[in-house]
């Protein structure tokens, strides 16, 4: 199946923020082609230090979200 995931939230919600890539690379594992198109304040999630500084309730850091979808070559579109 081909999926797109949307998002426009940023950090200011780190759990809504972190969804797509968690989301992504569940799909991803099941091998289901899977991209992520970010806009408005999600953009600015591809910065390092944004990525590293979010971290969501319940879920592991962005940053390990984030390096697991470019491990599995998830295409990110901001």
């Amino acid at each position: 199946m081909k999926i797109l995931i949307k998002s426009a939230w940023g950090s200011a919600d780190p759990t809504q923020a972190s969804f797509p890539f968690h989301h992504a690379n569940a799909f991803a594992a099941e091998g289901h082609d899977v991209q992520i198109f970010l806009l408005g304040e999600a953009v600015t999630l591809m910065r390092t230090v944004v990525a590293n500084a979010v971290v969501p309730v319940g879920w592991p850091p962005l940053s390990e979200a984030l390096a697991a979808v470019v491990a599995r070559k998830v295409p990110i579109h901001v």
